[in-house]
């Protein structure tokens, strides 16, 4: 029996496209045990140089000048003024990528991410290829530079992702509304009093889960020192991601409130199974996992771009609320923890809305498996 190869794309080892891309290599893996997968991070492979330098101009503009970064985003006239240099670097990359299709010889090839996604596409039309592209979305708000014809199927969040695409000259036939691939563990129920115990936090407190996605990025000291301060009855649990300097200071400090400080976490599912409000910059697979766990979503700072467009649909649905300044934090959080009807309707909604199978429903779509 011939055996399915896949290969899978992304770009950033610490990123949510690299979770959605793991998410949906695990699924594969869940369905056809024998199946052979490849991940990989394809700025890293094709321009490992390029990749450092603009990583680091990226978040360079995301921390310090915001407002560049939000007029980049999505703008027409960026796309068509550097729509030569794209077609520049995926010529450039033809020769690596070649070698890569042809030693591997995948079967269908899933990009998580747009670059990876518009080097595939047009590898495909220069060479006549005909290798199944499925490029799967990762913020709910979809830029132009996924617009390609030689991809064969959009994995979209939501209807009005896919029909922003539609709208674009998508043929709708294309377009998947399966949601952000997460791993299949969020849509399963876990013991809050046994997580709370591995965890020494009393399981009778309300728990607060504060996050800046897995670079640990916003206001988050601000926010750890206003709550350490307050009034409120709370104990929180910190994840530093990636952020050494902040992991550090979360050591280095003493907390009045019980606190779980923790670098990067595998387990977040455990940590929002047992946290009433997640205060969060709102990522597309964080949102998704907050959706898929029914937590509702503190949201501060927001990046400019795709979380700015996340956010918006948050508050339009109802499952969350936003901070404009790390000082409203406490408002709004009192008004969380001791309005119990909110918070329920809150979490309800975030359920109603998730897409827990997404990952597996992906997997389905590549293998051929009738859903």
């Amino acid at each position: 029996m011939k055996k399915n190869r896949v290969l899978l794309l992304y770009i950033s080892e610490h990123s949510g496209h690299h979770c959605a891309s793991v998410a949906i290599e695990n699924a594969l893996r869940h369905l056809e045990p024998d199946i052979y997968t490849m991940n990989i991070n394809s700025f890293n492979y094709t321009n490992p140089i390029l990749e450092k330098v603009i990583n680091r101009a990226y978040m360079g503009v995301v921390k310090r000048t915001p407002e560049i970064w939000d007029y980049l985003y999505d703008n027409p006239k960026v796309l068509k003024n550097t729509q030569k240099l794209r077609e520049m670097i995926h010529r450039f990359n033809t020769g690596k990528l070649k070698t890569l299709l042809d030693d591997f010889r995948p079967e269908s090839i899933v990009c998580t991410q747009a670059f990876p996604c518009g080097m595939i596409a047009d590898y495909k039309k220069s060479f006549g290829v005909d290798i199944p592209l499925i490029g799967v979305l990762t913020d709910y708000a979809p830029h132009s530079y996924w617009i390609y014809n030689n991809v064969d199927y959009y994995i979209v969040p939501s209807e009005a992702t896919g029909k922003k695409l539609t709208d674009n000259g998508i043929d709708p036939r294309k377009i998947k509304d399966y949601g952000i691939p997460i791993d299949p563990k969020f849509c399963k129920g876990l013991d809050r009093n046994k997580i709370c115990a591995k965890f020494s936090l009393d399981p009778d407190v309300p728990s607060v889960l504060i996050m800046g996605g897995t670079q640990g990025l916003g206001p988050i000291k601000e926010m750890v020192r206003l709550l350490d301060r307050s009034y409120l009855n709370l104990q929180m649990i910190v994840v530093a991601g990636t952020n050494k300097k902040l992991y550090n200071w979360l050591e280095r400090r003493q907390f009045r409130k019980k606190m779980v400080k923790l670098s990067y976490a595998d387990n977040i599912d455990e940590l929002m199974q047992i946290s009433e409000v997640i205060i969060t910059k709102p990522g597309g697979i964080t949102t998704a996992e907050a959706l898929a766990k029914g937590i509702p979503m503190l949201i501060v700072n927001p990046l400019p771009g795709q979380e700015a467009m996340n956010t918006k649909l948050l508050l339009d649905e109802g499952v969350a609320v936003k901070a404009e300044e790390p000082m409203d934090v406490l408002i709004i959080l009192e008004e969380l923890l001791y309005n119990e009807d909110k918070l329920k309707n809150m979490s309800h909604r975030a359920v109603s809305l998730s897409k827990p199978d997404s990952s597996l429903n992906v997997a389905k779509l590549i293998l051929g498996i009738d859903k």
